[in-house]
């Protein structure tokens, strides 16, 4: 099997696993919702319970764009996105600074921010705010900036987003390092790091 193919079948993995944990999870959430306006449940494990299923909600939406199938010309609003990424931001050590608003994106574009933000994740223990622009000089490029270094998690994860060479050496937990340089290359298209006192940008 091709790389190519590899890659076809990876996506079609990771989107029926999405597909198939984010029903039960969002018939779980309604439920909660149910309870808690009854009255049937009140206290400090419900809320755990809830907002733990959130959670879980807004990461399957999110893996579903990052590892899933895009399909050709499919499109999501800036709207959409937004909403993944504050549901997302709720429970967790990363808030999102989504700057592009006009008009729609490809899908395939926001797998690749979407898998870009997961690299900069990996190497931002502390957490913080990751960014997202499309710069002036090019309007049909992103640049993805946090606070992180290129020596985290491990240096030659960031090489393989560059060249794209060592996939076949990266652990699951680190598989967006992989998958970002393919996908990118797919169009064409090549991959950028920028690394200041600051921090990173990956710009493709």
């Amino acid at each position: 099997m091709n790389s190519q193919n590899s890659h076809l079948l990876a996506s079609l993995i990771g989107s029926r696993i999405c597909h198939d944990l984010i029903s039960p999870v969002g018939a779980i959430q309604n439920g909660i919702e149910l309870l808690s306006l009854e009255g049937a449940v009140r206290g400090p494990e419900m809320m755990l319970i809830s907002d733990s299923v959130s959670s879980a909600s807004a990461k399957i939406r999110f893996l579903r764009i990052a590892f899933g199938l895009a399909g050709h010309g499919q499109q999501i609003g800036p709207k959409e996105v937004c909403s993944i990424l504050d549901d997302l931001s709720q429970s967790g050590r990363i808030t999102y600074d989504w700057t592009p608003q006009e008009g729609s994106f490809d899908r395939s574009d926001i797998q690749e921010v979407f898998l870009a933000m997961l690299c900069l994740e990996s190497a931002m223990p502390q957490g913080g705010a990751i960014s997202v622009t499309r710069p002036d000089d090019n309007p049909k490029g992103w640049e993805v900036s946090g606070p992180a270094k290129t020596d985290r998690p491990d240096s030659f994860l960031w090489e393989t987003v560059k060249t794209g060479e060592g996939a076949e050496t990266v652990m699951p937990a680190h598989v967006q390092f992989a998958l970002l340089p393919a996908v990118v290359a797919e169009r064409f298209g090549q991959i950028t790091l920028t690394e200041t006192e600051h921090g990173l940008t990956i710009s493709f």
